[in-house]
């Protein structure tokens, strides 16, 4: 089905063990200044903080290596963009549950000690900055980027909106961090990150992970929520194939 270009309006963010997705927060109106070109791509809408993500992070890599001849573009959700819910035991085991249905269904390890933080605030936009910030460094690895973001997350439980949270991460993909870090905190990383949040709302994203085919400047959805390997590259063979007819 072709992905239309409505302004999605979503009251809350919330995730969905049925369908594996999670629905990103609303956003005011804005239009992006840039059209995406080129012929054939795999445009995948997620967020480092969107379990689901994190669940068909394996599943992304191997649809990625399948298909070197397309560009693999990954353009920020933005689930929870400045977070701001309670930090307590009604959102703690909202979490916990989902993070185990994630287990469940895709093998992901998860750590379980950020429920014992006294508080947290469940903002998603300073890891979709980091990954929108480090593309200029990661060229083709964004999504090991990305990946690398969720795992310290998820697994190790550190604050994603803590800055020094991406130093180690910069030393395994080679980013200079004081580099990262000046471009991370300026107003320009703010704003395409914000750009971004925009762009996939304008397209009538309505959850995480989504990913989209674009052939001829139509978009197609490969997947909404979470999806194996083998059932995206069978839609992306019959977009291929009616293509030849």
């Amino acid at each position: 089905s072709t992905v239309g270009f409505s302004n999605m309006k979503e009251e809350n963010q919330h995730c969905d063990p049925e369908t594996g997705e999670c629905s990103p927060a609303e956003l005011g109106e804005f239009n992006p200044q840039t059209e995406r070109s080129g012929d054939k791509e795999i445009i995948y809408v997620g967020d480092p903080m969107c379990s689901w993500c994190w669940g068909i992070s394996n599943h992304l890599k191997e649809l990625k290596s399948h298909y070197p001849q397309f560009k693999f573009t990954i353009v920020v959700g933005g689930l929870r963009p400045g977070g701001g819910e309670a930090w307590d035991d009604e959102m703690k085991s909202f979490l916990r549950h989902h993070w185990e249905e994630v287990t469940k269904r895709s093998g992901q390890p998860f750590g379980y000690s950020l429920f014992e933080k006294e508080s947290f605030n469940y903002d998603t936009e300073p890891p979709c900055r980091a990954v929108v910030t480090a593309r200029q460094w990661v060229k083709e690895n964004e999504l090991e980027f990305f990946e690398s973001v969720s795992r310290k997350f998820y697994v190790n439980n550190e604050d994603p909106s803590e800055t020094e949270f991406y130093r180690s991460i910069c030393a395994e993909f080679d980013i200079p961090f004081e580099q990262f870090k000046l471009a991370f905190e300026s107003d320009a990383a703010k704003y395409n990150t914000h750009q971004e949040f925009q762009l996939n709302r304008q397209w009538g994203v309505k959850g995480y992970p989504t990913v989209l085919f674009k052939s001829k400047n139509q978009l197609f959805q490969i997947n909404h929520g979470y999806t194996e390997f083998e059932q995206m590259k069978f839609v992306i063979e019959k977009i291929l194939s009616e293509e030849v007819k």
